[in-house]
């Protein structure tokens, strides 16, 4: 149907009166009814994710109802036992989040499928962890995680605790996209669910659960005993669900001097601090480092609304802050946790760290330097979590560390998502540990440098709103993909690694095989090791393009990723 009959049958359904207004203030507004009502929202191995407001390409309670009968439609073919063990669902601080997480409840209750709803917003992470806890099939995470206060989003999870993976989701997909009436999902009243005992609130019972797992996060109790304890820290939980855990979470591990950042500790889905809630931006640090300098703090940490990723600014000798990357965030967690397990003499001989291959080297070259294994994956922190599954099947490796450079990491294997709270957990104990050399972790990092070599890493995106933004972003993977550009900033392309293909092209002619699984990416090795990869993101209408070099100094370095990044736009516009 076009977008017109879509947007006439929406005028004429019986709508809540919040959409209906919403779609009566849409009237003349053609940009937004095309983009509104042109093609349903994309639901990927990450879910969905959309503005909020009235169409089939919005997040509303009507979407979000087809995205639930559709999983629902999905657990109806399993066995009887397996649908029985239900769905887990958290939410976080957004508008309509608490809305659409009953909502989902109420359609999974139609078919009698047992759902457990938590009574109030928690993390991201502790939604995986209440899969393994309670042994439900999947989970449900309503969540945006740092996009603008617009936004909301819908993420499935599997049975492991890690988002659902490709071919589930896939299969998921089909039966959403065989809901064509999104007005007549059965749904079941909350009371008559609650008293049938098909809906439960869980909360606390499950916070207690997930506290004293995070527990384990601790490598060495007794340096936060001798220096984290009076260690200033000032945390920020961005408005999200960070601010329900997270100073329980260190305090109980014994870091005392915790300063909450209080206009940022308001549960407000304006996000009135900040228009983007993302701790990779330098703008969301303003008010801790304003704490900060008047405390004299350690570190500043903030986590993203739904907690699942985690950014830090690091005093510098000037007394200024400086913010860190996620690469570089990981890499000196990575150190720390091999450094202090093999100092207590627990570090395995087959350990393994998983990362994303658009992530650090330098974090190669640090496990390989204890004798570790590196693995690299798609992009994705599911495919983090497959590994994890295989290592514990096969007794291959043991996992040890897990990360995306887009700050997300994950330390111990109870939750299979990225974890903002165990990694603010372990970030505190990686300052204490130089606090108690006299150092910051700026300090920590430059010392990395030193002892591996000055590496540096840029992420850039790049926009394509709108109803035509797919096109765009398909035309210049095309184009990159038919032009295969020779060299970057004058520095020649040794190989070409296509994903969606699964071949490698080198120089020389010749051809590999890629084993990583088929993806929309591409990614090109230069002649002085520089990399550079080049992918849409599963998310958002964006391209993200990824350059990671080395030099012998950090100017050096930095020079060089200005100059890739140059040369990419300029192929590009050409």
């Amino acid at each position: 149907m076009s977008w017109q009959d879509n947007y006439e049958q929406w005028q004429k359904a019986d709508l809540t009166p919040d959409i209906a207004e919403e779609l009566a203030q849409m009237a003349g507004h053609t940009d937004d009814l095309e983009d509104a009502f042109t093609a349903p929202m994309e639901f990927g191995t990450a879910g969905m994710r959309g503005v909020m407001g009235p169409g089939i390409n919005r997040m509303n309670i009507y979407t979000v109802r087809q995205a639930t009968e559709g999983l629902a439609r999905f657990m109806d073919k399993l066995p009887a036992e397996k649908k029985q063990q239900g769905v887990a669902i958290s939410f976080d601080s957004r508008y309509h989040s608490q809305e659409f997480a009953h909502e989902s409840a109420r359609v999974l209750g139609a078919h009698n499928i047992p759902s457990y709803v938590f009574d109030s917003l928690r993390p991201t992470p502790e939604l995986s962890f209440s899969i393994r806890h309670l042994h439900t099939y999947a989970g449900i995470m309503i969540t945006a995680s740092h996009n603008p206060k617009q936004y909301n989003g819908y993420k499935i999870y599997g049975p492991d605790g890690g988002q659902m993976p490709p071919e589930e989701a896939d299969t998921i997909t089909k039966y959403i996209r065989e809901v064509t009436d999104l007005f007549h999902i059965p749904v079941i009243q909350e009371t008559k669910l609650r008293e049938e005992k098909v809906m439960h609130l869980i909360g606390e019972d499950v916070d207690e659960a997930y506290l004293d797992a995070l527990k384990s996060v601790t490598i060495n109790p007794d340096l936060i005993a001798s220096d984290g304890k009076d260690m200033k820290l000032i945390y920020s939980p961005l408005h999200g669900t960070g601010k329900v855990l997270a100073q329980r979470v260190l305090q109980g591990a014994g870091f005392q001097a915790v300063r909450i950042v209080p206009k940022q500790a308001i549960l407000d889905p304006e996000f009135p601090t900040t228009p983007f809630p993302n701790p990779e931006f330098p703008q969301t640090f303003d008010l801790a480092i304003k704490l900060g300098k008047e405390e004299h703090a350690d570190v500043l940490i903030a986590t993203d609304p739904d907690a699942d990723r985690l950014g830090t600014a690091v005093r510098l000798p000037n007394g200024e802050y400086q913010l860190l990357t996620g690469n570089q965030i990981a890499s000196i967690m990575l150190h720390y946790i091999l450094t202090a397990r093999k100092n207590a003499g627990t570090l395995p001989k087959n350990g393994a760290v998983v990362k994303s291959f658009v992530s650090t080297e330098l974090a190669t070259k640090i496990a390989e330097s204890f004798g570790m294994t590196m693995i690299n994956v798609e992009t994705g922190f599911k495919f983090i979590a497959e590994q994890i599954e295989h290592f514990e099947e096969t007794h291959e490796h043991e996992f040890l560390f897990g990360f995306e450079e887009s700050y997300g990491y994950l330390i111990k294997p109870f939750v299979r998502d990225k974890d903002a709270m165990q990694a603010t957990l372990l970030l505190a104990e990686v300052a204490a540990f130089y606090r108690h050399q006299g150092k910051t972790l700026y300090d920590g990092l430059q010392d990395l440098y030193k002892e591996y070599g000055y590496f540096a890493e840029k992420t850039v995106s790049q926009d394509f709103p709108g109803i035509k933004g797919g096109e765009e972003m398909s035309a210049l993977m095309t184009k990159f993909r038919e032009e295969e550009p020779a060299e970057f900033a004058n520095v020649k392309v040794t190989r070409t690694e296509d994903y969606l293909t699964g071949i490698a092209k080198l120089a020389d002619g010749s051809q590999e095989k890629l084993t990583l699984p088929k993806s929309n990416v591409l990614k090109f090795i230069l002649a002085d090791g520089t990399w550079i990869a080049i992918r849409p993101s599963g998310t958002e209408p964006k391209i993200k393009y990824y350059v990671g070099t080395q030099a012998d100094s950090q100017d050096a370095a930095h020079k060089r990723l200005d100059e890739f990044e140059k040369a990419l736009d300029a192929f590009a516009k050409e």
